[in-house]
């Protein structure tokens, strides 16, 4: 099996890793997220983390918290097989000999170019998960006024935006911001993965380290890929779920502009929480697969 058979197939699995543990905390942040700024004098729909699980489990029981995890769980190897592929492709470019180690600057470069590859695919899947996690938040401009928005599913979402939202073009909204998201998101998580795994090893060879201390990187790496873009992620999640017939926002910086105004900073870091949750166990879980399947590849 050649390398790139070998990347996209722990790249596949590390995915699915990742999605399984870590949607019900993506999908408590896209409610957060989504959610409209209170009238003054009013509370929000949801007072945090907290109360938005206990109103999801009561309102949709357990597969409310699973809500949208359709279009990435079909999409999973696509994303990650691109990502993983594309980043072995160019540790291959980057590499001064054959199997040699690459520095963390190097890495970086890497996990960048990733980032570019991924984001283009990541985004009609982002669109049609986000639809489907906050359409209990938000609502639509129709003939009849305001009503709220119901999705049968990930195909239906698609349907709904392929008809009435501009065709193929409707399913990329939000691609800018899923760009500035992924390409420094993804630089900051590959670098900040190969750094403390060297870190661990004392020195550039990590191949002896164990399932723990790959573990322990990949936690931090998806720590750091919040940290470094996480307003971006907010930005691209109410462009995208935005009513197209009557936009609150006319782009990324109007939307960036309008959350500071309402909103504050805080505005920018609503879902923190449950991202931050979200982003350890399931990154951890993702590298652990994704090095465990390759290593057993050969």
């Amino acid at each position: 099996m050649g390398d790139v058979a070998k990347d996209l197939t722990a790249g596949t699995i590390g995915g699915a890793s990742q999605l399984i543990c870590g949607h019900p905390f993506d999908t408590i942040k896209v409610k957060l997220q989504s959610q409209p700024a209170p009238v003054p004098g009013q509370l929000p729909k949801y007072a945090g983390a907290i109360d938005a699980v206990k109103q999801t489990l009561a309102a949709e029981g357990p597969g409310g918290l699973y809500k949208g995890m359709g279009a990435p769980l079909a999409t999973v190897a696509a994303l990650n097989a691109v990502l993983f592929t594309v980043r072995g492709q160019m540790e291959t470019l980057l590499r001064s000999a054959p199997g040699a180690p690459l520095t963390v600057n190097q890495q970086v470069v890497c996990g960048a170019g990733a980032g570019v590859a991924v984001a283009v695919l990541a985004c009609p899947t982002e669109l049609i998960k986000c639809r489907l996690q906050a359409q209990s938040t938000v609502a639509t401009t129709t003939s009849s006024g305001t009503v709220p928005v119901k999705y049968g599913g990930p195909m239906d979402v698609a349907r709904c935006v392929l008809q009435s939202e501009g065709g193929a073009r409707g399913m990329f909204k939000g691609l800018v911001p899923t760009m500035a998201r992924e390409v420094p998101g993804n630089a900051a998580m590959f670098g900040v993965y190969e750094a403390f795994k060297q870190y661990l090893a004392g020195g550039q060879d990590t191949s002896k380290l164990g399932g723990g201390s790959q573990m322990l990187a990949g936690g931090l790496a998806g720590a750091a890929f919040w940290v470094s873009v996480y307003p971006t992620d907010v930005i691209k999640s109410v462009i995208q779920i935005d009513d197209y017939k009557n936009p609150k926002f006319s782009g990324s910086i109007d939307a960036c502009r309008k959350i500071l105004k309402s909103e504050g900073v805080k505005g920018l870091y609503k879902g923190f929480g449950p991202a931050m949750a979200r982003s350890i166990p399931a990154n951890a879980a993702c590298f652990l697969a994704y090095e465990v399947t390759r290593s057993s590849l050969g």
